[in-house]
């Protein structure tokens, strides 16, 4: 691949979007060409299936159903608009990728981390992130956030208990322990300003040390 696949990781709350638009902006200015999107979605296909994965009203989804639904929406999402946008050159930041899967279904869901990974390995044949930004922040803290930002959507994972968010954060955390030169922790307890900065440093750090 010519370009680089940075992906933007943490619980519910963390404040990645938000930094991830705002890196984006930076990127251009400095010369990048840059892709932004998500998952669940990025694409038109995608984004139906994002529909039903987070319906609030979709409380009987079975927790392999759901895991099957965002393997399935990642490989559309990752053939439409992730491998041509990498093709081309571009840095291509994306608001989650296959860790939160792993994180989300096969911890937190008690599925087991080794089959979702496998699942999801070969939905996106064994594509993996160049670098990856966990962004790390108090469960209570994060879903405070949520409570307060009005124009957020409101998910199914939203109505989750503490404890299952608590689940994900220390999954993340043993993801990051685990794959430390993939995964750079941020600190998305601090001020906005000051988690922008912090990733935005770590992403200019990579991307020059590769060029």
């Amino acid at each position: 691949m010519k370009g680089r696949f940075i992906t933007f990781e943490g619980g519910e709350g963390a404040g990645k979007t938000t930094v991830l638009r705002a890196i984006q902006k930076k990127l251009e200015n400095a010369g990048y060409q840059v892709l932004t999107t998500r998952e669940p979605g990025g694409s038109v296909i995608a984004e139906k299936i994002r529909d039903v994965i987070l319906d609030t009203r979709h409380t009987e989804m079975d927790n392999r159903t759901e895991a099957l639904l965002y393997a399935a929406a990642r490989r559309q999402h990752l053939v439409e608009k992730v491998l041509p946008a990498l093709e081309e050159g571009a840095v291509v930041l994306c608001d989650r990728f296959i860790d939160s899967s792993i994180v989300y279904q096969g911890v937190a869901r008690g599925i087991g981390t080794d089959e979702v990974r496998e699942m999801n390995l070969f939905a996106t044949a064994g594509l993996m992130p160049d670098l990856t930004l966990f962004f790390d922040v108090d469960p209570e803290t994060g879903l405070s956030r949520i409570g307060k930002n009005e124009g957020r959507e409101i998910n199914r994972l939203d109505q989750e208990d503490l404890a299952f968010h608590y689940r994900v954060q220390e999954a993340y955390r043993s993801l990051a322990s685990a794959e430390p030169e993939r995964i750079l922790t941020v600190d998305a307890g601090k001020t906005e300003e000051e988690v922008e900065k912090e990733a935005h440093g770590m992403i200019i750090s990579y991307l020059k040390g590769r060029a």
